[in-house]
C-alpha cells in the first residue's frame, strides 16, 4: 500500500502545481486517509497536517503523542513525519514546512481554528478550498476502490432484498429504518450513515430520514440507505408501495424509472456531468413533473457519501473512466407522496456499470 499512497501523493502535488498552487495541506478526514491510510484516533484541536508540494517529499506534522500511530499507518519511508509537543507553538512548527508567501489548497473539513492559526503564523500565505481548486482529486477511482464500492453496493442490495419480506403496514418508519440498519450491518457494513424511510406524504421530503409515522395500506414508501463497508460507501434508493398502487402512483414511478434508465444509458467517457442531469430532468419535465424534481441528479461517492463529481446543471467536467457517482432522479408531490430510484454507477471505458442491481420495478409490500 505504501507505493499506492506515494503515487497518490505525487500525483496530487503535480496536479496542485499545474493548478498554480504551491501545494496541498491535508487535514484529518477522508483526504488524509486517501493519501496515507492514517486515521487519527482522536481528531482534536491539536493540528495534524500533511504537506504535499512538487519538488518536496510528503511531510506530515502530528502531535508527538500520536507519532507512533502515524508512523505505523503512513510509514516513515513514504512520509517524513515530525512531532510537536504540548507547550510548543504548533503553528510555528507547521509554518516551517510552508512557503511564507505560498498559495495552498486545504482540505474542506480543516478546522477554522487551525486555518486561522496558519494565517497568523504566515500572514503572506493564501488558502483556498481543495474541492474548489482540485475537485477531481479523489473522483477517479482505481480498480480496488471500484470493487470496494461494488462490494458495499452488493451488501446494500442484499439488505433491500431482505427488507421486502418485512411487514410495513402497522409499523413505524423508525422500525423499518432500524431493520434496514441492522441488515446493512449483518451484510458487512462497519457503520450505517443514514436511513431515509419516507412514507406517504413524508416521501415528498427527499431527506426525511425516519420518524414515528405509522405506515398504512396505500402508502408509497421511499427507502434510501447506506453506510461504509471496508472504508467505502454505499447509497441506494428504491421506492415500494404498501398494497396495490393507484394508476397515478404507478405512472409517477414509471416516469422516474425511465429518467433513471435514460441517464444511466448516457454514461460514457467524455460526456459532461451536466448532460446526465439534463437527460434525467428532460424525461421528468416532458411527463409534466419537472417542478417536482427538486435536487441534482447525482453526487460522487467513495470514502465519503457525497463528494465530486456532481451531476448538476453547470458542471462541465467530463466523465472519466473510474468516476463513481449516484444517479437518483425523483419526483416529490407535496402532501402526497414521493418517488426516487438511485443506483451507484461507475464510468467504464465505453459506458457505465451499475453497482446496485436490485430490480427498479415498483415493489408491492405488505
Amino acid at each position: 500500500m505504501t507505493d499506492l499512497y506515494r503515487r497518490r501523493m505525487d500525483r496530487a502535488a503535480a496536479d496542485a502545481a499545474d493548478a498554480g498552487l504551491t501545494g496541498l495541506l491535508v487535514t484529518p478526514g477522508p483526504d488524509l486517509t486517501y493519501f496515507t491510510g492514517y486515521r487519527p484516533t482522536a481528531v482534536t484541536e491539536r493540528i495534524t497536517l500533511l504537506v504535499l508540494a512538487a519538488g518536496h517529499g510528503p511531510r506530515l506534522i502530528v502531535p508527538v503523542l500520536e507519532r507512533p500511530d502515524a508512523v505505523e499507518a503512513a510509514g516513515a519511508g513514504a512520509v517524513t513525519i515530525t512531532g510537536w509537543a504540548d507547550g510548543d507553538d504548533p503553528y510555528a512548527a507547521a509554518a516551517a514546512l510552508l512557503d511564507p508567501r505560498g498559495r495552498y489548497a486545504i482540505s474542506d473539513n480543516a478546522w477554522a481554528l487551525q486555518l486561522l492559526g496558519l494565517q497568523e503564523a504566515l500572514p503572506g500565505s493564501r488558502y483556498t478550498s481543495m474541492t474548489a481548486t482540485l475537485p477531481m482529486l479523489r473522483a477517479v477511482k482505481d480498480a480496488d476502490e471500484v470493487e470496494r464500492l461494488a462490494s458495499a453496493g452488493a451488501a446494500a442490495d442484499a439488505a433491500f432484498e431482505q427488507i421486502l419480506g418485512v411487514r410495513f403496514a402497522g409499523r413505524t418508519e423508525h422500525q423499518i429504518g432500524t431493520d434496514l440498519a441492522a441488515l446493512l450491518l449483518a451484510h458487512g457494513h462497519s457503520q450505517v450513515d443514514f436511513t431515509v424511510v419516507g412514507s406517504g406524504p413524508n416521501g415528498a421530503n427527499p431527506h426525511h430520514e425516519m420518524g414515528e409515522r405509522v405506515i398504512t395500506d396505500g402508502d408509497m414508501v421511499v427507502l434510501d440507505f447506506g453506510g461504509l463497508q471496508d472504508g467505502y460507501g454505499s447509497d441506494t434508493t428504491r421506492t415500494v408501495h404498501v398494497g396495490e398502487p393507484t394508476a397515478e402512483e404507478r405512472r409517477v414511478h414509471d416516469v422516474v424509472r425511465e429518467a433513471q434508465q435514460a441517464a444511466f444509458e448516457a454514461v460514457r467517457p467524455g460526456v459532461a456531468c451536466e448532460e446526465i442531469d439534463r437527460i434525467a430532468r428532460d424525461v421528468i419535465t416532458r411527463a409534466g413533473y419537472g417542478e417536482h424534481f427538486i435536487h441534482r441528479t447525482g453526487h460522487g461517492i467513495g470514502l465519503t457519501t457525497h463528494e465530486p463529481p456532481y451531476l448538476i446543471a453547470g458542471e462541465k467536467q467530463p466523465l472519466v473512466p473510474g468516476m463513481c457517482f449516484s444517479i437518483e432522479p425523483g419526483v416529490y408531490l407535496p402532501g402526497r407522496f414521493g418517488v426516487r430510484i438511485e443506483d451507484i454507477v461507475t464510468v467504464t471505458a465505453d459506458g457505465g456499470r451499475r453497482l446496485n442491481n436490485t430490480s427498479r420495478e415498483l415493489h408491492i409490500v405488505a
